[in-house]
């Protein structure tokens, strides 16, 4: 960091350390957590950089007032409450030139304690459940998702693309909901699970620029798309337009436990985010926190909430992972009856580049069992018969070591129903196409 850089840090932390934000009576009593900064960017993490170039600090509201959550500190941001309502998970700062690292801190006496840490910044932490959580740490110079014991001890990577990645929520079905680059400067939602296994996006439409996504009570999840908020329901396939008054939106939303949202809004682009507060029955929005020189972002709610389902994992300890696909027909995309002839695999070289992994039938019923190499970016393509593409996937996915994935069709949906029928592949062989790469010429070890 140069000597200029430093003081313009330094500075904007005298800016967000004692600037006193002014908080307007909400309906209600309303007791929450957010974070105060001069200036913040929501989607740096795409390029692997920092959300708050110019220092960040949290701050509690309460029936008291308002007060920093860890004053000692240089900076902290992206506070997220334990279960009992009891503790607080945070990205934190002690020094001003320190890496961002994942602190723990008891609100009932104030005592911060640090649970993970990298060698490069650590930010985004959420509680799991089971003494556990899941956070992201820039590894190698992209953001990568992990989870870890809240007690210490050895970290998971949960994500195996080439893409940054950061954590927004954990569903009540024991889902990480997480965002990640779908093409260039382009965000989009998909799940994990604990244990980095069944990747997938939320919706398969890939519409427009999603992020910010958070799930409340009625199991819908709210996202922001462009500046405005949208939603995923079960019972669309496609996102909705979320009907609020006109500004822009970061998603964010944190709820009450009476249905009201408390979320970051500005009038217009170029002015601070205000915490807003929209009540159930009510229309209007009231402005809870705002400040003319600091954004205020990032609102968490303080009461207790039901503990997500866990999640056991179903992993074994193979080298590689199988993947079979029931019915490539089954897809947004459509593809004339018997025009698919086989499925190309491809990983990423060192450089970045696609690299063939092998090639294997696709059955008359649109079947197909292949066996890939596991923990690393893979893709798909599909072929006809002379061999022209008829879709190849635009990202990649992975498959945790010795996982099991079983897809309804290609790119059809996590909505989408499977037909009550064995598929043709695995009548004709139980073993999978060996597409691990370990044929130099592409031809298929299965089957």
């Amino acid at each position: 960091m140069s000597l200029r850089s430093l003081l313009l840090f330094l500075v904007a932390l005298l800016i967000v350390g004692f600037t006193r934000p002014t908080v307007e009576a909400a309906p209600g009593s309303l007791q929450f957590l957010y974070t105060a900064t001069p200036e913040y960017e929501p989607l740096a993490w795409l390029q692997g950089a920092d959300r708050f170039p110019r220092g960040a600090q949290i701050f509690v509201h309460g029936d008291a007032g308002q007060h920093p959550l860890v004053p000692s500190f240089a900076a902290s941001a992206d506070a997220a409450l334990s279960f009992d309502s009891q503790r607080v998970l945070f990205a934190g700062k002690q020094k001003p030139l320190d890496h961002w690292q994942i602190w723990e801190l008891s609100l009932p006496d104030g005592t911060p304690r640090r649970v993970a840490s990298g060698a490069d910044d650590c930010i985004r932490p959420l509680y799991l459940p089971e003494d556990r959580l899941v956070f992201t740490c820039r590894v190698g110079g992209r953001f990568e998702i992990r989870s870890a014991p809240l007690s210490g001890g050895k970290s998971l990577p949960l994500t195996y693309g080439a893409e940054n990645a950061i954590p927004t929520d954990v569903l009540r079905d024991g889902r990480i909901l997480f965002e990640s680059a779908y093409g260039a400067n382009h965000p989009e939602i998909y799940t994990v699970y604990s244990d980095g296994s069944g990747i997938e996006s939320y919706r398969c439409d890939h519409d427009s620029a999603r992020h910010g996504g958070r799930q409340v009570s009625s199991g819908d999840i709210i996202f922001v798309s462009g500046s405005a908020l949208a939603k995923f329901t079960s019972a669309r396939a496609k996102q909705v337009s979320v009907a609020m008054p006109t500004g822009e939106y970061l998603g964010e939303i944190a709820e009450t436990s009476s249905g009201d949202w408390l979320f970051p809004w500005r009038a217009a682009q170029g002015q601070p985010y205000q915490l807003m507060l929209r009540k159930s029955n009510d229309a209007r929005l009231y402005s809870v926190a705002r400040e003319p020189e600091a954004n205020f972002v990032e609102p968490v709610v303080i009461a207790e909430r039901a503990i997500p389902n866990r999640h056991p994992s179903g992993l074994h300890d193979w080298p590689n992972a199988n993947l079979l696909c029931l019915n490539a027909y089954t897809s947004k995309y459509k593809f004339a009856a018997g025009a698919i002839h086989s499925v190309k695999v491809y990983t990423r070289d060192p450089a970045g580049a696609a690299k063939l992994l092998g090639e294997a039938p696709v059955e008359g019923d649109g079947s197909f069992f292949v066996q890939v190499p596991s923990d690393q970016p893979i893709q798909m393509e599909l072929l006809d018969a002379a061999g022209k593409t008829l879709k190849r996937e635009s990202g990649f996915f992975w498959a945790r070591r010795g996982e099991q994935r079983v897809c309804v069709g290609c790119h059809s949906g996590p909505e989408t129903s499977p037909e009550n029928a064995v598929p043709m592949t695995l009548l004709k062989s139980t073993t999978p196409a060996d597409l691990t790469g370990a044929h130099a010429d592409g031809t298929s070890g299965g089957h």
